[in-house]
């Protein structure tokens, strides 16, 4: 679809290509999002770029960011996907796909939610990367998206951490425990199994700044591990080579989650307690789709025969928030 104005003509195929790896500053996992070559993705960038007669990202060795020009074209690069689909979709008999962004990646949210979605009846879902809760919330309010999944907590003066009253709705879905991984030549390395004091004289080696790590931050402040701030986000692969060459550093990941092949790394369960982090679906009070309520329904069938909202307070560790969440999931 082109959308023509005054003074060129916009290629939606092109200005999709532009948001996706805006929401990822990651042009791999934006073709991957997108199911293109990393080639094609970028010759549409390439050519919006020179439609528009700027460059709308700085491109360094391993890093992409979005320029002044990219900032300001990226709001309005969501509103015109978002009309261009909603006049689609008014063509269509059937609905439109629920719309549903996620973050956290270094979690990997996509485990979860393709578990859920493999449900049958097919339920047509699109899913989109969130860079992180903010960004995931400004898009749901801006009716850029249906629902949300990741990590939902609240800041320290009692509000949404996008820093607006609570227009949002939440409902916890799954509780996973994570693991300790560090270098696999690490002495704690070769144990059976690891209490999360035992990690005092280590540094919890941190993805991106602690402001956007809730739950890393929370883990770090109770049990009194210090935090070695995170560089600048260049993937996982990069963040775990960190992992692995610092070494008195561990990050915690899912414990579902297996390591990259030749990663040298080891992951050691956590007891007593174990820790867990809360995932949750987040859609907006005020409009919540059909799809959104069988997003939900699935989200407990499924939690439900898998026991994803398993909590024992002797046993495991949430943060306060989420405790408070997990009694009311389960009740």
């Amino acid at each position: 679809m082109t959308v023509v104005t005054a003074d060129l003509d916009l290629d939606l195929a092109q200005v999709r290509a532009f948001v996706a790896t805006a929401g990822t500053l990651h042009f791999r996992r934006a073709a991957e999002q997108l199911t293109l070559t990393q080639q094609a993705l970028s010759k549409r960038i390439s050519r919006l770029e020179e439609a528009l007669g700027t460059r709308l990202f700085e491109r360094g060795g391993r890093t992409v960011e979005l320029t002044e020009a990219g900032v300001r074209f990226l709001a309005p690069a969501r509103a015109l996907l978002t009309a261009g689909d909603a006049a689609v979709a008014a063509l269509r008999q059937s609905p439109r796909p629920v719309r549903l962004d996620v973050w956290g990646h270094l979690f990997a949210p996509l485990r979860t939610v393709r578990e859920v979605l493999d449900l049958a009846p097919p339920l047509q879902v699109e899913v989109g990367p969130g860079r992180d809760l903010p960004g995931v919330a400004g898009a749901l309010l801006r009716g850029e998206s249906d629902a949300g999944f990741g990590r939902f907590h609240h800041s320290p003066d009692g509000r949404s951490s996008h820093g607006q009253d609570e227009p949002l709705a939440h409902r916890l879905v799954r509780l996973e425990p994570v693991d300790a991984v560090l270098a696999a030549d690490h002495p704690l390395a070769r144990a059976d199994a690891l209490r999360p004091a035992e990690l005092a004289g280590l540094r919890l080696l941190l993805p991106a700044t602690a402001e956007r790590l809730d739950f890393l931050q929370r883990f770090a402040e109770h049990f009194g591990v210090p935090m070695l701030p995170g560089e600048a986000n260049l993937g996982p692969e990069h963040f775990l080579g960190r992992v692995r060459t610092t070494p008195d550093a561990f990050t915690l990941l899912p414990a579902e989650l297996p390591l990259p092949a030749g990663s040298r790394l080891a992951a050691v369960p956590l007891v007593e307690p174990t820790p867990l982090y809360a995932w949750s679906l987040v859609w907006c009070r005020n409009r919540q789709e059909p799809g959104v309520t069988e997003l939900l329904r699935r989200f407990a069938e499924v939690g439900g025969r898998r026991r994803w909202l398993e909590y024992r307070p002797e046993r495991d560790w949430l943060p306060a928030a989420d405790q408070v969440a997990s009694r009311w999931a389960a009740g």
